[in-house]
């Protein structure tokens, strides 16, 4: 039997203190070569450099992207924040905005009726806001705030604007109805204001589309009313007081008679945008002829 290997049958046995002794000689020689040479270093290095650093470098990049993600998440949290914060900003500027050119309006209205009635200042007036209308892009029929209780009555005169917008046709307690010189239903006698001669102003909001209304029954034979000259309430009216401006000539037409003269005018005040108006607190006396 040899003395390193001894056979049992079908099995194949190693001495153990043949073992011990080959080990021991090998780790002899690995501590030799490891301190005359840099073999035990450089076999770590490498076995570092292809099986660690792989995994290190992995365990790194992943740990960067991770971080970078955290930190992108973060900053598209902070970014959604400070928008949500913007959006809201804006719809707070945006309200403000619109309350501050609504006052700007107003404060226009108002001086265009402070100055109306500066010029009118011999009638008194008393303001009124408006507060619905009729059907329609215009304000051919409408209602204000004020009524009987406030001293309103039924063919008071209605001023906005530039000027003439109507009168008051219906009373409540606290509401008037007014119905303006562009309703089909309006005439007005009038008369140009350089010379005084008379003409029918006629409301039309077919024609109101275009800006203007029409006038007829005007009679001059001396050819002196021009586009431009000022309209006015004639003093024969009996349901307007006297020099009210209504508008502006704008173009003049003869008749087929050859006697009378018609056209069309712009109104002084614009119908389109009426939110407060003057009444003029007296009605005239007179038969209902218009």
């Amino acid at each position: 039997m040899s003395p390193v290997v001894q056979q049992k049958g079908e099995k194949f046995t190693f001495n153990s203190k043949y073992l011990l002794f080959i080990l021991t000689i090998l780790c002899t020689i690995f501590m030799i070569l490891c301190y005359i040479t840099d073999f035990s270093a450089n076999a770590l290095n490498y076995a570092v450099g292809f099986i660690v650093t792989p995994f290190e470098k992995g365990i790194s990049e992943t740990g960067y992207y991770l971080a970078n993600r955290a930190e992108q998440i973060a900053t598209i949290k902070e970014l959604l924040a400070e928008n949500d914060e913007l959006k809201a900003r804006v719809d707070e500027l945006t309200v403000e905005n619109t309350l501050l050119q609504q006052d700007k309006y107003e404060l226009i209205s108002l001086r265009e009726l402070y100055n109306l009635d500066s010029e009118y200042s011999s009638y008194e007036m008393t303001g009124a806001r408006v507060i619905s209308r009729s059907a329609g892009n215009w304000y051919s029929t409408f209602i204000i705030d004020k009524g009987a209780s406030d001293g309103i009555e039924i063919d008071m005169n209605v001023m906005a604007g530039g000027g003439l917008v109507g009168r008051v046709t219906a009373t409540g307690a606290h509401w008037a109805q007014v119905k303006s010189i562009i309703d089909d239903d309006s005439f007005v006698s009038s008369q140009i204001l350089s010379n005084s001669d008379i003409l029918m102003v006629n409301g039309s909001l077919e024609m109101y589309k275009d800006g203007i209304i029409s006038f007829s029954q005007l009679v001059d034979s001396d050819d002196e009313v021009h586009i431009g000259d000022k309209v006015v309430t004639s003093n024969i009216s009996d349901k307007y007081l006297p020099g009210i401006l209504i508008g502006y000539i704008d173009s003049i037409n003869p008749d087929s008679n050859n006697i009378t003269k018609s056209g069309t005018l712009t109104p002084a005040v614009d119908f389109e945008h009426i939110s407060d108006v003057l009444v003029i607190m007296k009605v005239k006396p007179g038969a209902d002829i218009e």
